[in-house]
Parts: structure tokens; sequence; C-alpha cells
């Protein structure tokens, strides 16, 4: 399973991790896609690319928002140009086994 969507890079209140949020409709897919119980956390292996960028990570839950996140090292953002506040376009894909 793999999706791709627009989103926007936002810095974490009160910290200096950077994340972009996985849309509502599409966080409940990678839900339902789950094969077995989710990692530390809640969270879930996947595979992803913004730009000419790939990497292998993780996904978390957001309570606030039933929605997942996704952390954007700093590495990725210096090698894609982005910031803050930027909109991006994510090809997120689970992991495979």
């Amino acid at each position: 399973m793999s999706w791709t969507f627009a989103t926007e890079l936002f810095l974490h209140e009160g910290g200096s991790w950077f994340f972009v949020r996985v849309p509502q409709d599409l966080s409940d897919d990678l839900r339902d896609s789950l094969t077995g119980p989710p990692g530390g956390f809640g969270s879930v292996r996947v595979e992803v690319r913004i730009g000419a960028t790939t990497w292998a990570t993780s996904v978390f839950p957001e309570g606030k928002h039933g929605t997942y996140v996704l952390p954007v090292k700093k590495a990725v953002r210096i090698a894609e140009g982005i910031d803050d506040g930027d909109t991006v376009t994510v090809e997120l894909a689970l992991e495979q086994a």
C-alpha cells in the first residue's frame, strides 16, 4: 500500500522536531492496512519520499487529531530546501517486511 499527498511541514509546539500530518482519510487507510500490531508508541514503519530524498522511518499516532504524524529530519529539510509552513508532496508506503 502506498499513498501520495500534499501537506504542510510544521514545527512541533515548544520543540525542535518538524513533522507533516498524514490526512485523516489516509491515516484511516493506513490504520486499516496494518497486518500486525503497531510498534512502540503505536508507531508504524514506513518508507517515505519527499522530492528526491527517500528514507525509512515511522509514523506516529497523534491523538489530538486522530491522524498520524511523520517526523521530517533535518537532513531531508536541508536537501529539499523546505522549512516550517512549506507545503510538501509526500509519498508514503508501508515498509516491506
